[in-house]
């Protein structure tokens, strides 16, 4: 148990750092620009980049994975990581600070994937969802104190010191891996690796993949424009956006703990009345400007919606394919985070193109569109379950 207890602790850590490369962007945006006399919009850019690539890598790098030992890919994709985030560090200019972005985009979706692999392996059948659900909890963890305290070490010394902290904190937990977690896991044989594909062919994968991505899609809307939110659509000084970011992060660290509770439960029946409640703060946001505290208050409530979908979307994707398509349990463990991704790269986008347009003010009714589209197919999702 005590064995058990130190592999879990690490596959959470390495959630925390991929959290945290990902997620700091959203506190450090003002800072970015500011340091390469760029506009907001052009650094929120780097948020729909990063979710773009990380789409469309992480089946890519998946299907290579094949039938090779799963310990061996997770230190090369950490040392990418490591090398990714050390270039982020010491970008001289914007051009650079992309392209290092880029680099860890591709390689944090099947780091996680992988993670999730070994965690459906290393785990008992009982505590499956308990492990996935704190895994996704890293990222919680990241956004809860990743993210105001890299915020705040770079209002106070600058925002290359926060990507410093990543690599080093990364490199202890790559060693930490190397000497705990098991050296030969692989996935189930295949004849050939398009194989993996199969189970893309399942109804309930192709109604499955879009819940993540239109949720997401609505959450970053205005998740993207948080900080430009609190300070000038709120009015609230900047020295508040610590504390809030800390407020926020603690909602969606609850948000992954709550959902590995209904993954035991058959959680995607309880996501209607999640998404009800997601789209009534949502639209409730734009209204409420002129109440800051109160437009607060929904900004938690969105912050506590938004992964409550993970675990139960994450242990559906894994049980369709023990069931039917043992060849694709790499794939499957990478659904969530590969059409997360997609829904970050719209929403981030979407909000961008209608933070020029008309304002933070409508971001709120954007992100409500996506998610009332949410709900629609997870209505037909439940439906074609209950028939099968």
């Amino acid at each position: 148990m005590k064995k058990f207890g130190t592999r879990s602790f690490i596959l959470v850590a390495i959630g925390f750092i991929l959290g945290m490369s990902e997620f700091i962007m959203v506190g450090i945006l003002n800072d970015l620009s500011a340091s390469f006399h760029v506009g907001i919009s052009d650094v929120g850019f780097l948020v729909t980049l990063f979710a773009i690539v990380y789409a469309i890598a992480t089946p890519i790098l998946t299907i290579l994975v094949g039938s090779h030992r799963l310990y061996r890919v997770m230190i090369l994709l950490l040392g990418i990581f490591i090398a990714a985030n050390a270039l982020t560090a010491i970008a001289p200019n914007y051009t650079i600070l992309t392209l290092s972005r880029i680099l860890t985009a591709i390689v944090s979706g099947i780091t996680v994937s992988i993670a999730i692999t070994f965690s459906a392996v290393i785990a008992p059948r009982e505590k499956r969802a308990w492990l996935v659900s704190w895994v996704f909890s890293g990222f919680s963890i990241a956004s809860v104190f990743g993210v105001p305290i890299g915020t705040w070490l770079s209002d106070k010394f600058g925002w290359r010191i926060v990507f410093w902290l990543i690599v080093v904190i990364s490199i202890l937990f790559t060693i930490l891996f190397m000497l705990s977690l098991p050296t030969d896991i692989r996935q189930g044989k295949m004849d050939h690796f398009t194989q993996q594909f199969a189970i893309f062919k399942d109804k309930r994968i192709l109604l499955g993949i879009l819940l993540p991505t239109l949720n997401l899609g609505g959450v970053y809307v205005v998740y993207t424009y948080l900080r430009p939110i609190i300070v000038s659509g709120l009015g609230f000084p900047t020295a508040f956006v610590t504390p809030i970011l800390f407020v926020y992060g603690f909602a969606s660290l609850a948000s992954n703990q709550i959902s590995g509770r209904l993954a035991n439960y058959d959680g995607l029946k309880t996501m209607t009345k999640v998404y009800l409640l997601q789209i009534v703060t949502l639209v409730a946001l734009p209204l409420l400007f002129g109440l800051p505290w109160i437009a607060l208050i929904s900004l938690i409530i969105l912050g506590f919606t938004m992964y409550l979908q993970n675990s139960p979307m994450q242990m559906f994707y894994l049980e369709v394919a023990e069931t039917d398509y043992p060849q694709s349990m790499v794939m499957s463990s990478s659904l969530n985070s590969i059409f997360s991704n997609v829904g970050i790269a719209v929403g981030s986008a979407t909000g961008g193109l209608m933070v020029n347009a008309t304002g933070l003010k409508s971001l709120g009714i954007g992100g409500a569109i996506y998610t009332i589209a949410a709900l629609a197919v997870l209505v037909v999702l439940n439906k074609v379950r209950k028939v099968r």
